[in-house]
């Protein structure tokens, strides 16, 4: 995954909730399974199977065995089983998982109703796909390079209601540009090339798989973090958070009183229309402002009538007005 560039800034466009403001004040990232994405075609290639049956045989042995010893060590640091013999059987179970599963394609494979030419490539081809996303089982961070894509506030800032958050990008920050358009497809020879320890194949095979987008999507200038699943301390450095043209007052408010002490100073924008266009643009956002009247106190408005009453006759038992 080559990065020719890096962007100065990148922003996350996101509805408000108690999670969102959770992860600002915590400066945490939430790297998500690629399977939740709105796009069921984002990180789902399929496999060119452009090598022989028994190069594929052993490019799913590779896959599955890693696997599983990979599962099965996780399980043995659990219950704290270790030693020759704990290896010595994770190593025998992994092969064996192997040969159930070869000797189940090979069956299949005799089935005179599988009308292709090479029915064992076809279905050693179906397993080697599968095995190989199943290996790409790490979460994303999507983030694009604009505060001011109308599309982008209607489909994730809530419909404006929500908040824009602005990074910039340290120059050790791994961060991978989405590339849009070609084609969706990994070729098995270079899966292959892989498991030999190409470190090219490697970069190819992981743009293919978390990197390739339909071109459709290209508005959304992507950028992506990739780490493990679930909440992860923040790589990049929070510097900007814009409002959204119906965000509310009391939204605006909560953040930047949330964040208004960070060490690290920030930037708050909110978004406007530029009058007599469709384009969106940014402005400072006056805190001063925000400040003088939240939060607000209801009752208020019944103290400015203390000497009212008090100065009328009758003192403060005459209420009337």
């Amino acid at each position: 995954m080559k990065i020719e560039r890096l962007p100065e800034r990148v922003y996350k466009y996101r509805a408000f909730s108690h999670l969102s403001l959770e992860m600002l004040v915590e400066d945490r990232l939430y790297f998500a399974d690629p399977s939740t994405f709105n796009d069921p075609l984002d990180t789902k290639p399929r496999l060119d199977p452009d090598i022989d049956a028994a190069a594929l045989e052993w490019v799913l042995e590779q896959l599955v065995v890693q696997r599983v010893e990979a599962e099965l060590k996780a399980a043995a640091k659990t219950i704290r089983y270790k030693g020759p013999k704990t290896i010595d059987h994770i190593a025998r179970q992994s092969q064996s998982a192997f040969k159930r599963r070869l000797d189940d394609l090979r069956y299949h494979a005799a089935n005179p109703e599988i009308t292709v030419e090479d029915p064992l490539q076809y279905l050693l081809g179906m397993e080697v796909e599968s095995e190989l996303l199943r290996r790409y089982d790490k979460g994303i961070v999507s983030l694009g390079e604009r505060a001011d894509c109308p599309l982008m506030w209607s489909h994730y800032g809530d419909q404006h209601h929500g908040v824009c958050i602005g990074y910039s990008v340290p120059d050790d920050a791994k961060v991978h540009e989405v590339r849009y358009g070609g084609e969706p497809v990994v070729k098995a020879s270079l899966i292959e090339a892989m498991l030999n320890g190409s470190a090219g194949a490697q970069e190819q095979v992981d743009e293919a798989v978390l990197l390739r987008k339909a071109p459709d999507w290209k508005y959304e200038r992507e950028w992506r973090l990739i780490g493990d699943r679930g909440a992860q301390d923040n790589p990049l450095e929070l510097s900007e958070v814009v409002f959204g043209l119906r965000c509310p007052t009391a939204v605006q408010f909560t953040v930047f009183r949330a964040l208004e002490k960070r060490r690290q100073g920030l930037e708050f924008n909110t978004i406007y229309r530029r009058a007599g266009t469709f384009d969106l643009v940014k402005a400072p956002l006056d805190t001063d402002e925000l400040c003088v009247s939240l939060p607000r106190r209801s009752r208020d408005v019944l103290d400015w009538f203390d000497d009212v009453t008090i100065n009328e006759p009758g003192g403060a038992a005459n209420t009337e007005v």
